[in-house]
């Protein structure tokens, strides 16, 4: 087997931009993306923390 095909080596990607970092693997999105939609209330149940 090829050192770059095992899966565990592959990177988590954002779906809407394929973005490499701050993934969060819950939501399938980058932490940018995940804010966005967050804010446009696109994601239920998710809302902006204020304390």
């Amino acid at each position: 087997m090829a050192k770059k095909s095992k899966i565990s080596r592959q990177r988590q990607r954002d779906q809407s931009d394929g973005r490499p970092r701050g993934h969060l693997r819950q939501f399938g999105l980058s932490r940018v993306s995940f804010r966005q939609a967050a804010l446009r209330g696109e994601l239920p149940g998710v809302t902006k923390s204020s304390w």
